[in-house]
């Protein structure tokens, strides 16, 4: 029923614009692919290019000529989007309430700043992110799907669906693969411990942009020149529908950035009964409990992440009890519905204000 209101001219019970102004798919684009189809039910709807047509969404000229009898919230998660708020509120005169989420745990532009004064209420995602606000957020922490997102049957089953010899152990790096977010690091340590034990493979999953291809393929000859071409490997970017699969076949997931805002990949981790080994970026601190669920570190620091991953992997039955402990905390503390929920009420508030 809401898919058909969406696309008919009768938009009265849209409460809530989630704005995703960019093709290129992003750790956003993910956030707004999964929340909006739990929330639309209440009147909440996606727009934008290059969304999935499960998304329920609505046209960006429709956005724009929303009939002014009721007050909407335009949900706004990056510059662009908070701009074009103002735009629609400002020039077109549309009745929208403008939120942003900021995942940022750095100082903003001058820019942002003039932007995020001009918000009516802010969400922060994580307690880091909030402290460089310099305003009153509502601080929630990004949720995973525990039903895309789960445990294998056995890993050994997860790595026969992939081919990988079962015996071996598995550690895995997801992401862009660029400086800041580590994968040179993950890329040295594995070739140091690669070398202790003939049993290790390691897979960087992610694409490259243009303005990385340079890096990786430098990363790709060093692994090359430590004959170790076969035992650690780029795969690119997988399907989406695939991601959850290589989760399910790692024994290790490492997480090396220098840089993050918020970092869903241990979370993805963890719903699949992995572990991580993590530096102290983003929200890692707030998701991962070292000696636990895993173990956190300094970023940039190679002997340390190296060190950590050896001790993670020094004891398996203890290995095996993180990823457990991962699983039971993911699913407890953050499943997506609580996201949907917690967001809902920020928009439940502004929608009752005058």
């Amino acid at each position: 029923a809401w898919r058909a209101l969406v696309s008919s001219r009768d938009l009265k019970a849209l409460r809530v614009v989630a704005p995703n102004l960019k093709r290129r798919l992003s750790g956003v684009t993910s956030t707004i692919i999964a929340l909006v189809p739990l929330m639309a039910e209440n009147g909440v709807v996606a727009t934008g290019p290059g969304l999935p047509g499960h998304v329920p969404h609505i046209p960006v000229w429709r956005a724009a000529v929303m009939p002014r009898s009721r007050w909407r919230v335009w949900h706004a998660r990056r510059n662009s989007e908070m701009l074009a708020g103002l735009f629609l509120r400002r020039a077109l005169g549309r009745r929208y309430k403008l939120l942003f989420t900021s995942a940022a745990q750095r100082d903003h532009s001058g820019y942002t700043k003039w932007l995020i004064r001009r918000m009516d209420a802010l969400i922060a995602t994580s307690a880091q992110a909030a402290s460089f606000l310099e305003r009153e957020a509502t601080v929630i922490l990004h949720g995973v799907d525990t039903t895309r997102f789960c445990p294998p049957a056995s890993k050994v089953a997860a790595k026969r669906a992939l081919n990988l010899p079962e015996d071996d152990i598995f550690l895995g790096c997801f992401g862009r693969v660029r400086a800041n977010k580590g994968t040179d690091i993950f890329v040295d340590a594995l070739i140091t411990l690669c070398k202790e034990d003939r049993r290790l493979r390691g897979a960087v999953l992610g694409r490259a942009t243009a303005d990385n291809l340079d890096f990786q393929k430098r990363l790709e000859a060093k692994i090359r020149n430590a004959g170790l071409h076969h035992r650690i490997r780029f795969l690119g970017e997988v399907p989406d529908a695939d991601v959850a699969n290589w989760y399910r076949a790692l024994d290790l997931f490492i997480a090396p950035q220098r840089k993050e805002g918020f970092g869903l990949t241990p979370l993805e981790a963890m719903a699949c009964g992995t572990p991580s080994v993590a530096t102290r970026v983003g929200a890692f601190e707030e998701l991962i409990v070292p000696g636990e669920t895993g173990l956190l570190v300094a970023p940039g620091d190679l002997e340390a992440i190296t060190a950590a991953i050896r001790e993670a992997l020094s004891d398996r039955e203890r290995l095996e009890r993180w990823g457990k402990a991962a699983l039971a905390r993911a699913e407890r503390h953050f499943p997506l519905e609580r996201e949907a929920a917690e967001i809902m009420k920020v928009y439940e508030t502004l929608l009752a204000t005058p």
